[in-house]
């Protein structure tokens, strides 16, 4: 097969998993787990731990996969949504799964997605979900970091049994689909612990901390609560993390509470605990960049309010001095007014853009919320990322955050990773099919 040929196969396989997003986003565990049945239950071969929280899922997972990685085990490692490839939700030691594979899996998967009946058809994350287990299941991957997609206790990945269940924190984020209320959410979140599976938490809220308690009481499961002190329990307290932000060390005390958690069952020394924290890499959360000898950007996906506080953090922390331009771009089912008000007050110059996707945020609305916290900065609106790159060109020091979408996006035109072929970042898009929040359907 020539090159050409491979590039239309690929191509045509991604177009294949866009047209499941017609089915839109389902919460339940039942066609997931037929799906896996199928596959000949390929999770059934594997050992995971089971990430879910609302903000650090994905750097707390990265920091897990570092540190098994630097003890020497074969690591896989399934998150979302990706920023610029598709190939980067699946993983193993940190190598995106080949677009040939993705072929393979997509031609796999078709007979028996052919099984369901009308109503009944698996959705995007399902499938995906599905070809993930069997590719690590084929790469004979000793552990596997799983990230949830959607909450937890209706997310198609919690049809794994973990060694450990991790739940980073509790925010307000998909209030839609997960509830209004902090106990509610923390109520789906901790629907991924496990009869006698230790749970691990960085969880501060007393409201939702208080269910994740009642939740790992009903069910045996040991937890343990990780709180800021642990930032300046060893090793952390001697080592710079290439993450930036106070919240990335609450992200790596949790990951390290895991990793001892589990000594008895995955040994890992203090070494390879240091080497995998200090090595760890995570585009697009708090991620600098230097174009030039005098220009620096700082892109950071935060798309909630949590993350926006978060971000805003590390900006007065690491750049007490600066007054950027900010590059914001946010989608419209976010709670954008408030993510404005909390990220305009750190910015001189404040630049609102349109996300490339039918669920973004009108610039314009974004520059009035931004007008009103900050009105004494220059506050523009784009139509796209684009255009606001051009309009921050004479600026030293800028930071685009807002939705992970913004920094796929900012890293293709800033020239950090490769263009696909396709735009394979449409394969983000999606909506929920689901039971209201706290629903007994699984």
């Amino acid at each position: 097969m020539t090159r050409a040929e491979q590039n239309d196969s690929y191509r045509a396989a991604i177009e294949f998993l866009y047209g499941l997003q017609w089915f839109g986003a389902r919460l339940g565990l039942e066609i997931p787990r037929r799906l896996a049945a199928l596959a000949g239950n390929p999770q059934n071969k594997l050992r995971f731990i089971h990430v879910a929280g609302t903000n650090g899922k994905g750097s707390t997972c990265a920091m897990l996969e570092s540190i098994y990685r630097a003890a020497g085990l074969r690591v896989g490692l399934y998150t979302s949504p990706h920023l610029v490839s598709f190939r980067e939700r699946i993983q193993v030691n940190r190598k995106p799964i080949s677009e040939p594979d993705v072929v393979r899996l997509v031609e796999w998967l078709k007979p028996m997605l052919a099984q369901f009946g009308p109503g009944e058809q698996p959705t995007f994350f399902e499938a995906v979900t599905i070809m993930a287990l069997q590719y690590f299941a084929e790469q004979q991957c000793e552990l596997v970091i799983w990230e949830t997609g959607l909450g937890g206790r209706l997310d198609a990945t919690n049809i794994v049994t973990p060694l450990a269940s991790v739940i980073t924190n509790i925010q307000f984020d998909h209030q839609r689909w997960l509830g209004d209320t902090l106990a509610k959410i923390a109520a789906e979140k901790a629907g991924i612990i496990k009869p006698g599976v230790p749970c691990i938490t960085g969880a501060e809220e007393p409201e939702a901390l208080a269910v994740i308690q009642e939740t790992a009481l009903l069910r045996g499961s040991q937890l343990i609560l990780v709180t800021p002190a642990h930032t300046q329990h060893p090793p952390l307290d001697q080592l710079q993390l290439p993450l930036l932000g106070w919240h990335q060390r609450m992200n790596a005390a949790v990951a390290v509470a895991t990793v001892r958690a589990l000594q008895h069952k995955l040994p890992v020394s203090e070494s390879s605990v240091r080497t995998g924290l200090m090595t760890v890499q995570w585009p697009g959360r708090m991620q600098l960049v230097e174009v030039g000898p005098s220009k620096r950007f700082v892109l950071d996906g935060a798309h909630n309010s949590g993350g926006a506080t978060a971000l805003r953090a590390a900006l007065e922390e690491h750049f007490p001095e600066a007054k950027p331009t900010l590059i914001l771009g946010v989608m419209q089912d976010k709670d954008w007014d408030l993510m404005c008000e909390i990220l305009a007050p750190v910015a001189g110059r404040i630049i609102c853009a349109r996300i490339n996707s039918p669920r973004s945020a009108d610039p314009t609305k974004l520059a009035a919320a931004s007008k009103r916290t900050n009105p004494t900065a220059e506050v523009r609106t784009c139509e796209s990322l684009a255009d606001a790159l051009r309009a921050a060109e004479p600026d030293q020091f800028v930071v685009v955050a807002g939705s992970l979408y913004l920094i796929g996006e900012a890293m293709e035109l800033l020239g950090l990773v490769p263009v696909p072929n396709s735009d394979e970042k449409k394969l983000n898009e999606w909506t929920v099919n689901a039971p209201k929040p706290n629903s007994p359907k699984s």
